[in-house]
């Protein structure tokens, strides 16, 4: 039963990001979402702060590893097509992870003044940055590091902005050939 509240919490955390947002979030919200005692959050994970961050980061694996798949069926194509469509591709991935990426970034202001957050969110980042250079630019970190960090650090860049925007005015965000129209423009051919 133990180990069902813990899954029954992360889930209920999980909806409560999504409904609320992470600062309107309480532990009574999340315990009702659950079905299980205010008592069963400090019982599996100390506070409300550590279950939210917790179900905050399985959910924003969830929609990297969404991402992923949805980057690794772009084909092959000419340097400008393919950047369209991986850009494209990377617009549409947010679709049903509105919750969990509004609250990443409500983390993220939090960990300026808290460095466990800070400390958390690293490697995670330094993670995603790799994962950017691979999956959209096709850069093996393992072969080339550096390039692929700063190569990634710019795919980052570009995909918090796009997540911003998206959060703020969607019907606005730029089109995958927009965007690869920008970069080319920008970076030349």
């Amino acid at each position: 039963m133990r180990a069902d509240n813990r899954a029954a919490l992360l889930r209920g955390a999980r909806a409560c990001l999504d409904e609320r947002g992470y600062a309107r979030t309480r532990a009574r919200h999340v315990a009702d979402a659950a079905g299980v005692s205010t008592a069963a959050i400090g019982y599996h994970f100390g506070t409300t702060d550590a279950l939210l961050v917790e179900a905050l980061m399985q959910g924003m694996e969830e929609w990297s590893a969404h991402l992923g798949d949805r980057l690794r069926s772009v084909p092959e194509r000419p340097r400008r097509d393919r950047l369209a469509a991986v850009w494209g591709a990377v617009v549409e991935s947010f679709h049903g992870y509105r919750g969990v990426l509004a609250a990443s970034f409500e983390l993220m202001a939090r960990a300026d003044e808290e460095s466990e957050i800070r400390d958390r969110l690293r490697p995670t980042i330094e993670q995603a940055r790799r994962g950017a250079a691979l999956q959209i630019l096709g850069i093996d970190p393992q072969h080339d590091p550096d390039r692929a960090h700063r190569a990634g650090a710019a795919c980052y860049a570009l995909l918090s902005g796009l997540i911003v925007q998206w959060l703020v005015d969607p019907d606005s965000v730029p089109s995958g050939t927009d965007l690869a129209d920008g970069l080319i423009d920008t970076i030349g051919d």
